[in-house]
């Protein structure tokens, strides 16, 4: 019984494995940055203690809370970049109260900062980090704010609260690498989704189809004269390069620049059908017509 329960748990450890790898690598994920983990909820198994070795032979890594805490720390590469918050949540308590994320830079008490897109200049009052009070917020960490100028109902989730001399930028259009997960039929220019890209949630429109990724070089698809082929529509697995027209503007960034204000789901009838990232924005798209 032992061992048909250890087979059992092997083969079912293999069939996720090999459903899953196709997925990751065609999302752009590399086979060496890809680990696979037992670990159960339930029982808590490998969460904290190492698992016993007659229990699942195949794997010798540590438990999952050690392997989260041995990660290396990504504060220092975003730390001196223009500080950048995207608003989850806000309410009022005694003053003008907002939750996020810090995603880049830094804030401290009594700064001014710009809340986009109504470009309102508030000022930090109080800094909450786990509820406790601090002089001082960096990236990566989970925060409340209490903001002087601005009234809770100016604000909405979505919102960025970002750098007085380094504003991010909002944008109607935008060009967008994106990946097609699952889809019941093809997508073509006309195609409308619900888009959803850091706290914001809006309708998208599927403008342009400009290009095809060739999955063998991962560049652009080009014809014999060397011009980008553009497809006149895209099908689940390919992906595409495109340009997408957004319901109203919103903050968005250049996944270059801000990973996390420039990558998106795409979701239609409840289902996840896309993934993608911010290539250029609105204003970008203009000054290279222009030029």
């Amino acid at each position: 019984k032992q061992w048909y329960q250890r087979r059992v748990a092997i083969t079912a450890g293999d069939d996720i494995c090999s459903r899953l790898m196709p997925f990751l690598k065609q999302s752009g994920f590399k086979t060496n940055d890809i680990n696979f983990m037992p670990a159960s909820g339930l029982t808590g198994a490998n969460l904290k203690e190492p698992l016993d070795s007659e229990v699942c032979p195949w794997f010798k890594g540590p438990p999952f809370l050690t392997y989260l805490d041995e990660l290396p720390s990504f504060k220092d590469k975003t730390t001196g970049k223009p500080f950048r918050m995207s608003i989850v949540e806000k309410y009022k308590d005694m003053g003008t109260m907002v939750m996020g994320k810090v995603i880049s830079g830094e804030c401290h008490k009594n700064q001014s900062l710009t809340i986009m897109p109504n470009k309102t200049v508030v000022q930090i009052s109080e800094i909450l980090i786990d509820d406790m009070d601090s002089d001082i917020a960096e990236s990566g960490d989970n925060v409340k704010l209490k903001l002087r100028n601005i009234e809770e109902e100016d604000i909405s989730p979505g919102f960025v609260l970002c750098s007085t001399n380094s504003q991010c930028k909002i944008a109607d259009r935008f060009l967008a690498k994106i990946q097609l997960v699952e889809l019941r039929n093809i997508i073509a220019p006309g195609f409308n989704c619900i888009m959803h890209i850091h706290s914001s949630v809006t309708e998208v429109s599927f403008e342009e189809l400009v290009g095809l990724m060739d999955k063998k070089t991962g560049k652009k698809m080009v014809d014999k004269s060397g011009k980008a082929v553009k497809p006149r529509c895209a099908k689940e697995r390919e992906v595409v390069f495109a340009k997408l027209q957004l319901a109203s503007p919103i903050c968005i960034e250049s996944f270059d620049q801000f990973p996390q204000l420039g990558r998106f789901t795409l979701r239609d009838e409840g289902k996840t059908i896309a993934v993608g990232v911010v290539l250029k924005t609105s204003n970008q798209l203009a000054s290279q017509m222009t030029n």
